[in-house]
């Protein structure tokens, strides 16, 4: 199957640190996207970091431990980019707290179920904390998530966030049953960075559009959010294979040796003879860089990185029914780095 051959859910129905306002290692033109809105990016780091301390002290203490690690914020900007450019009228930096809790929630459960020793150069809270405390923290945080929704943007951005944790929650229970499935189809791994990554921006980007009210523009700020998500997660998948840690936080080749069935590995099995019995059983550490390299030659990871661009180009479409306006630009070049970083 070609990599255009992937069938898309449609996403009409809408998957942290010291104050941080910028991606991670960013600089010019995406610079000054994150300058746009950095005032609310300020504001919004206090709120988040005040609605965390609004709850018991052990709670609080495991939600800011994940909170201060630093993190890229890229939730919060797409918020206040969208709600920019539908011009909502109310302030909106306590509904560019939703996405964070409610991706602070979701890291806390996966650090649990993934057993994983670290998360952003520190131990994971799981790890400091134990599993029981920080499962609780995390539903706390999606909770606090929803209720932010409610009061910041009402019954549509409440609703359309509650069928996104739903999505999240079918995303993650499909990707740990996947694990090591080397016969994954790609429509399947489509739906599960869909519902997994993709979703809740698609949700941070249409926040503003639904707490104005602004039906077409929220539809078509998610079509944006969801395509650019799902470049955003295969860019990920890509940088496995040609990235440095300082780019993705891991070591490279991390995605191999788990044997996670994503879009550069996928397109290999098709194309390297022998591949797949070699994945039979894990790799060894010592085996990584040549199989690396071999996913790397055969063109699967410039093949899966042109796949995201596509996405990219098809998600900036969407936008083409609002205004022009600097938030909109904005957008785009966030859209176009956000994949680019992998170049």
């Amino acid at each position: 199957m070609s990599v255009r051959a992937i069938q898309r859910p449609h996403p009409a129905g809408l998957h942290a640190g010291a104050p941080l306002s910028r991606v991670d290692g960013a600089a010019g033109a995406v610079g000054q996207v994150y300058a746009l809105v950095a005032a609310e990016l300020a504001a919004s780091e206090a709120a988040l970091h005040e609605l965390l301390g609004q709850t018991i002290p052990a709670v609080s203490a495991i939600g800011h431990y994940l909170s201060r690690a630093g993190g890229k914020r890229l939730r919060p900007l797409l918020t206040a980019l969208g709600a920019r450019a539908v011009g909502l009228e109310r302030d909106p930096h306590r509904l560019m707290c939703v996405g964070e809790l409610v991706h602070l929630g979701s890291l806390l459960h996966d650090d649990v179920v993934d057993d994983s020793a670290e998360r952003r150069g520190r131990p994971t809270a799981q790890r400091v904390f134990g599993n029981p405390a920080v499962i609780l923290t995390g539903d706390f945080c999606v909770a606090k998530g929803l209720t932010v929704a409610a009061e910041e943007g009402g019954s549509e951005a409440v609703t359309s966030l509650a069928r996104t944790v739903m999505a999240m929650s079918e995303g993650e229970v499909t990707q740990l049953l996947s694990r090591g499935d080397l016969e994954l189809d790609l429509a399947t791994y489509d739906a599960v960075i869909y519902k997994k990554s993709a979703a809740l921006i698609a949700w941070c980007a249409s926040a503003g559009a639904l707490a104005a009210g602004d039906a077409a523009a929220a539809q078509a700020l998610a079509r944006f959010g969801a395509a650019v998500g799902s470049a955003f997660q295969i860019t990920d998948d890509v940088l496995d294979y040609v990235g440095e840690r300082k780019l993705t936080g891991k070591r490279r080749g991390q995605d191999l040796l788990e044997r996670k069935p994503t879009l550069p590995l996928l397109l290999a099995l098709e194309r390297c003879e022998g591949l797949r019995d070699r994945l039979a059983a894990p790799p060894t550490t010592e085996e990584l860089p040549e199989l690396v390299a071999l996913v790397r030659d055969c063109g699967a990871a410039a093949d899966a990185l042109s796949e995201a661009r596509s996405r990219v180009e098809a998600g900036i479409g969407a936008l083409k029914i609002l205004p022009d306006s600097p938030a909109r630009r904005g957008l785009i070049t966030l859209a176009h780095y956000l994949v680019e970083r992998a170049s």
